[in-house]
């Protein structure tokens, strides 16, 4: 059912599951699909989103195995699955071209289905990934992944592990946490809160290409390219960004000043990067 801020939940069948996306914007302008990222769901768009829904129809997916997207086998929580679920979504939606935004994980997605549907994709935002991944930052998500607690006894203590663990979060209101982090939780019978996240899909980098095949498939990717790349990122290094500009014919390259990993899409110099980017028609 539709808000009075036209914000609609749809939910659909594909590759088997019931998945999950969150609508905005009139169903006559263009079409855009946000992705998230690894331990994500899609209201961690909702202020980005709800800006951009003033000129596009704009689509956020939970991924399977979060949010309200159902679970799906263990095995199949890899990159070439995330790319075949975003395919199948959209043909359930009647999708036949639109842009992608992908947030890390989502970015690195959003590269890969680029790649292997051309004729879908109108334009491409990467936000904050590359073909090479930084050591450093991958070693700091995977031990934070490694040891997250399973449960939390309030919102308070949730908002906590947030300012704790991700870098974005850290100077930002406990307010403007919660709003993002009370959509990953649910109360549980047992009184606490548990992650609505499929505690196998965690697993960082599972079923992606060796780094030769990124680049090359980084280069094959025939839409326009906007990459976004926080100024503090310990994942996406200034040397790969400058690369990516480098190596594909159409992309532009925005570092986002006092960001880290990843930009949250609604400083003003993403913001303003994204409208001028994406294609109105």
């Amino acid at each position: 059912m539709a808000d009075s801020l036209g914000v609609r939940d749809i939910f659909v069948e594909a590759n088997g599951l019931r998945q999950h996306l969150i609508a905005r914007g009139p169903i006559t302008a263009p079409s855009v699909v946000l992705l998230h990222n690894l331990v994500g769901q899609a209201r961690m768009f909702d202020r980005v989103a709800t800006k951009l829904s003033e000129i596009f129809q704009v689509f956020a997916l939970d991924f399977r195995g979060r949010g309200e997207s159902a679970w799906g086998p263990h095995t199949e929580y890899k990159q070439s699955s995330y790319v075949t679920d975003v395919a199948a979504v959209c043909d359930a939606l009647g999708l036949e071209r639109f842009s992608i935004i992908g947030t890390a994980m989502g970015g690195g997605v959003g590269m890969a289905f680029a790649a292997k549907f051309p004729d879908r994709v109108n334009a491409l935002v990467i936000n904050d990934i590359g073909p090479d991944v930084e050591t450093g930052g991958l070693s700091r998500i995977t031990s934070r992944t490694d040891s997250t607690p399973v449960a939390f006894p309030d919102l308070k203590s949730v908002v906590n592990y947030y300012k704790e663990n991700f870098p974005a979060a850290r100077n930002l209101s406990n307010q403007r946490v919660e709003e993002y982090a009370r959509w990953n939780v649910r109360l549980s019978d047992s009184g606490l809160y548990v992650w609505k996240m499929d505690p196998a899909a965690r697993h960082v980098g599972q079923g992606a290409p060796e780094e030769g095949q990124l680049w090359e498939q980084y280069r094959s990717i025939q839409c326009p390219i906007l990459v976004l790349r926080g100024e503090h990122s310990d994942i996406l290094s200034r040397e790969t960004a400058s690369r990516m500009g480098r190596e594909h014919p159409d992309a532009t390259v925005v570092e986002i000043a006092g960001a880290a990993h990843p930009p949250l899409l609604t400083e003003k110099e993403s913001l303003s990067a994204l409208q001028q980017f994406l294609p109105e028609a």
